[in-house]
């Protein structure tokens, strides 16, 4: 067929669509090129309305929470600073936010009057609290390693405060308890900020700054207590979560003020079930993991359990304390964790973990020897047991922390999750252990327990020695001297540094040191031919291209284009009679 013919067929088929059409169908099609022009004004005038509406509350929120100041915005080129300062706010956080899991404690009989139940269905309240924050540790923690810090603690921080207000009002012990486990699960800022602080502290003073974090920590815990149990003798124990509230929100402000917005440790995204399934390799990878975790999950356990049954002993004769009175021991044990951060930066920087950990084990070994078995007739057993106690446990978890950080430099987070879930299983057993021990042998059997626990945690700390890299043994000798003063371990070999942290950290450090914490050696320490050319015959041969040079000139000195060529040729004939050195 050819093209006149196609025009004419489809001109008539044309023609036959509009015979065929209706009236209503040609006015109808006539008038749509006006209705799209209509239906698009429309498009650009909602558009422009939704642009105009006032954003939403939950909207300014998310604004609020995820704005970061200028000055606190991230520079690759500058990075900011760790100061004293910002270390003490995270040690606050921490001490502040796990205090939400222990206010419970020692109100649980009030909170059963208040709640009009019998005692035994408010006795499982810290039981959900404790298991909240254990999933929070398996589940959350690991984010860390994906999440930035500084929008991922202030959510939690945010959130923890304003699910809160429900512990204060609420007349509902089913919403209560359900309440308390929502919040156990976000009150996971202190584990968060211990290996963020790893990240940022250099390795010859990154004890001396956990030890802060540990201590506020663990402050945490004995603050809860005693503020919970001396507030109810007073006023309600509804101002006791009122004042949870207020110490939250006020954590917020401080962390949204200054807490730099460091980037994410693995900026290529890691799939969530993966990483929380590489948490098993990393801890068979690694002897000195395991060996931590089992420490850790021995030593907690005399700490739970001491001050489990320490009301029952003070309660009972010969003492009969007041609950005011024994709630004023836990100042014996803040007064060993304020001494913490001072004996990490005089013993634990300078030595290496090991020895650091032996001397823990020693410290708990004393008082809890002379706790339990002086403790029934006078009341400086369990004074004594309660500082040395409290404090070989946080010295010896801060040596073993500041070994297993240099492990996994990109997943320290992960790496805290488990040591966090093992001393997390010990405080649950020492708790279960020591409480029945106790009803049945009384004082004298639970301290043998936690005895029998220490000893334990001496075996697994001498079957690897401070030197050792495989899972027992002792090779590489005794030293408790560290190879390397600017390492966290005392290990020789370098340590990757975080790239959160300023190379110059808080003090200012000699040429060599900076070098050696950007892993580049002060002094060349590999063989290589570069700078040993004979200087003789580069002499010569400069010489020589000298002389071609001014031949050149003199020869090809009126034609500029051809001096231009010649000089080429020459230059790409000169150009084999350069010595070849080895490959540098």
């Amino acid at each position: 067929m050819s093209s006149g013919e196609k025009n004419t067929a489809n001109d008539a088929g044309i023609a036959q669509t509009k015979a065929d059409a209706t009236p209503g169908d040609l006015e109808q099609r006539q008038q749509s090129p006006d209705e799209n022009i209509s239906s698009s004004n429309s498009s650009e005038q909602d558009a422009k309305a939704e642009s105009t509406k006032p954003p939403s509350t939950w909207q300014k929120i998310y604004a609020i929470v995820f704005w970061t100041p200028p000055k606190l915005r991230w520079d690759p080129e500058k990075p900011p600073k760790f100061s004293l300062g910002l270390n003490i706010l995270f040690g606050f956080a921490g001490a502040f936010t796990v205090a939400n899991l222990y206010y419970n404690h020692p109100i649980l009989n009030i909170l059963a009057e208040d709640f009009n139940v019998p005692y035994v269905r408010v006795s499982n309240i810290p039981t959900l609290a404790q298991a909240g924050y254990a999933v929070g540790l398996l589940f959350l923690c690991p984010l860390g390693d994906m999440f930035e810090r500084r929008p991922f603690v202030l959510s939690l921080v945010f959130f923890t405060a304003t699910m809160s207000i429900g512990l204060a009002v609420t007349k509902s012990l089913e919403v209560f308890s359900a309440i308390q486990f929502i919040t156990a699960v976000t009150t996971v800022t202190p584990q968060l900020m211990l290996p963020l602080v790893g990240d940022l502290a250099p390795p010859n003073r990154r004890a001396a700054a956990m030890s802060i974090v540990v201590s506020g920590l663990m402050l945490g815990i004995l603050l809860a207590r005693l503020l919970s149990g001396i507030m109810t003798q007073y006023v309600s124990w509804r101002y006791v979560y009122w004042l949870s509230v207020a110490l939250q929100y006020a954590i917020f402000v401080f962390l949204w003020l200054f807490m730099p917005d460091y980037p994410a440790t693995n900026k290529g995204g890691m799939n969530y079930f993966k990483m929380l399934w590489s948490i098993l390799p990393m801890v068979a990878k690694h002897p000195i993991l395991v060996q931590a975790c089992l420490i850790s999950f021995f030593t907690s356990a005399t700490f739970t359990n001491f001050w489990t049954v320490l009301t029952f002993l003070l309660a009972g004769k010969p003492y009969f304390y007041e609950p005011l009175t024994i709630g004023l021991f836990a100042l014996i044990g803040i007064a060993s964790m304020v001494c913490g951060p001072f004996y990490a930066r005089l013993i634990i920087d300078r030595f290496v973990p090991w020895f650091s950990v032996i001397l823990g084990m020693g410290w708990c070994l004393i008082g809890i020897s002379l706790g339990t078995y002086i403790g029934t007739f006078t009341v400086a057993g369990p004074v004594i047991q309660a500082f040395l106690g409290d404090f070989g446990m946080q010295t010896a978890q801060i040596a073993n922390r500041s070994a297993i950080f240099a492990v996994e430099p990109k997943g320290r987070n992960r790496v805290n999750t488990a040591f966090m879930v093992a001393t997390f299983c010990g405080q649950l057993v020492g708790t279960s252990v020591g409480s029945q021990l106790y009803a049945r042998g009384g004082w004298i059997a639970s301290g043998s327990y936690s005895m029998g626990s220490i000893g334990m945690a001496l075996i697994i700390t001498l079957a690897r020695g401070p030197w050792e890299e495989g899972w027992v043994g002792w090779h590489g000798g005794l030293a408790i001297f560290k190879k390397s003063k600017d390492s966290a371990d005392g290990k020789a070999k370098v340590e990757e540094r975080s790239a959160l942290r300023r190379t110059d950290t808080n003090e200012k450090q000699p040429e060599a040191l900076a070098d050696l914490e950007k892993g580049e050696s002060h002094r060349d320490q590999h063989s290589h031919t570069h700078g040993r050319d004979d200087q003789n015959e580069v002499n010569a041969t400069d010489a020589e291209k000298s002389l071609e040079m001014r031949a050149a000139e003199n020869q090809y000195g009126n034609d500029v284009e051809d001096d231009k060529i010649s000089k080429t040729r020459k230059t790409n004939q000169r150009e084999p009679l350069a010595p070849v050195d080895g490959p540098a």
